[in-house]
């Protein structure tokens, strides 16, 4: 049996944190003090093109004044992936069969659907490379790999804010990258090995990742591992109604805090 209720914090290093991310967290911290237990941080530092070392330092800070504190040492993706953690996670998921390699790029992606897709999200995978013949000698890098998704099966879980909520592989959920070509381990993937090893009981994050929680379902039934409970919280939006983003230059909590203003509270809801 698992221990006590284990949450954590987990940002990466692409950008500073603003409120959006503020928010998330706080919740986070409340549930994890409501129910007694242990929150944790993960550095979510994998992206090699666009993280940036300076970002660690001013979270660290950022989450201070935020009121946020975290239990034990921050847990670094980067070191992780030195010591073959989830290289291993790739050959378990090679050899039992769950995944294949996938020639195909994001442009061949977008042509094979033909259709427009959701913000960040890469459109459902037409299954182009699924059935084709491979080496069984080729390695992780230097292609992407996929999960099989098994058409038809029902994903499902009850999320701790959101209800009872599904989708079904093969029309919502279609085979989706686990390893990339360059050599890393895509989101989904990585995740679900870290959360494994640092025992969590729930996740807290935003609403806008409820599609990856049903892709990272089937990364924990591929891997025999317990997935924990889920709270997806509703997004900060901006006066324009766009959820806060790094990208659209949404304001830090950096620089909210050298403007002499007080930390962020958690919003009721």
């Amino acid at each position: 049996m698992k221990p006590g209720y284990r949450g954590r914090l987990a940002p990466s290093l692409t950008g500073n944190l603003h409120t959006g991310h503020a928010q998330t967290f706080l919740r986070a911290q409340q549930r994890a003090r409501e129910a007694g237990g242990a929150l944790f941080l993960r550095m979510e530092d994998l992206d090699e093109a666009r993280k940036r070392p300076e970002f660690a330092p001013q979270m660290l800070e950022d989450l201070a004044w935020c009121g946020l504190h975290h239990t034990g040492e921050v847990m670094w993706q980067s070191e992780r992936h030195r010591a073959g953690i989830y290289q291993a996670a790739w050959k378990k998921l090679r050899t039992d069969g769950w995944i294949y390699p996938c020639g195909c790029s994001r442009k061949d992606v977008l042509l094979a659907v033909g259709a427009p897709h959701a913000e960040d999200e890469e459109p459902m995978y037409a299954g182009t490379c699924r059935e084709r013949p491979w080496n069984e000698t080729e390695v992780a890098d230097g292609v992407n790999w996929r999960l099989k998704v098994p058409h038809g099966l029902e994903i499902a879980f009850f999320d701790e804010k959101m209800g009872h909520l599904t989708a079904e592989g093969g029309s919502a959920i279609g085979d989706f990258v686990i390893w990339r070509k360059d050599g890393l381990p895509a989101y989904e993937l990585a995740v679900v090995v870290d959360d494994a090893a640092m025992e969590i009981t729930e996740v807290v994050r935003g609403e806008d990742l409820v599609r990856s929680t049903f892709r990272q379902l089937l990364v924990y039934r591929a891997l025999g591992l317990t997935p924990p409970r889920f709270y997806h919280s509703p997004l900060v939006l901006d006066a324009a109604g766009r959820r806060l983003a790094k990208r659209l230059g949404s304001e830090t909590l950096g620089e909210r805090r050298r403007a002499g203003e007080e930390p962020p509270r958690l919003a009721e809801g």
